[in-house]
Order: structure tokens, then sequence, then C-alpha cells
């Protein structure tokens, strides 16, 4: 599966589970460790933990293999590793508290990171 086909199935999945606030960030030439992160917010720990179920049944549907999945327990932050593609369901406290997207963000002078209104 193509990496642009993945971010599709991911969003898909984020949407189906009205995930908040998707944002895609191209981190390509930032890390070695993958090409793509999308992040989203969550309700409650509840819904971050059933956004991220979703998210790992479609791409198993898909013929995808999550590398690794971390977070489950706490609930408030689940990371899904799909390779090119890494997501983030986030609950807004925790969103706001790591900031991801300051750190990994465009650069000022590179234009805006990809946001997605859910």
């Amino acid at each position: 599966m193509q990496t642009e086909q993945i971010k599709e199935l991911v969003i898909d999945a984020l949407e189906d589970m009205k995930a908040h606030n998707i944002t895609v960030l191209d981190v390509r030439g930032r890390t070695s460790v993958t090409d793509w992160m999308i992040i989203a917010n969550g309700t409650s720990n509840r819904h971050v933990t059933a956004v991220a179920g979703n998210v790992e049944e479609k791409a198993k549907h898909a013929g995808l293999k999550p590398n690794g999945t971390e977070g489950r327990a706490a609930a408030d932050w689940v990371l899904i590793d799909l390779i090119d593609v890494v997501v983030h369901v986030m609950t807004e406290q925790a969103r706001h508290f790591y900031d991801l997207e300051r750190l990994w963000g465009e650069t000022p002078d590179a234009g805006q990171a990809g946001q997605k209104d859910a």
C-alpha cells in the first residue's frame, strides 16, 4: 500500500470515529523514523481508545500490520506506528501539553502544516 493510501485510510478511520482537529504533518527530512505524522483529538480517554482501535482495525483490514502501538493503558495519548505514517490520537489536554505541531510542524518559511477539521 502506498503512503498516500495509508494517509487516506487513517484520515477516514479518524473521521469515522468523529476525531477532532485532524492534522497531517510532513516530517520527511526531519526524522528517519517516519515520513508523515497524523495527529487527532479524542474527546475523552475512552474516545481516544476507540478512535485508535478503529485506526488499527482499518489498517489490519487493509493488510497493514502496525509496527507497534503505545499508550493504550493511559489512553490520553495513543501512538500507532504504521512505518511511513505515525498516528497520534490524544486528549485535548495531552495535545496541548506536548504540542507536537510546534515540535514537528512546518518551518515558517516552508508554509503551513496541513490541517483538516473533523
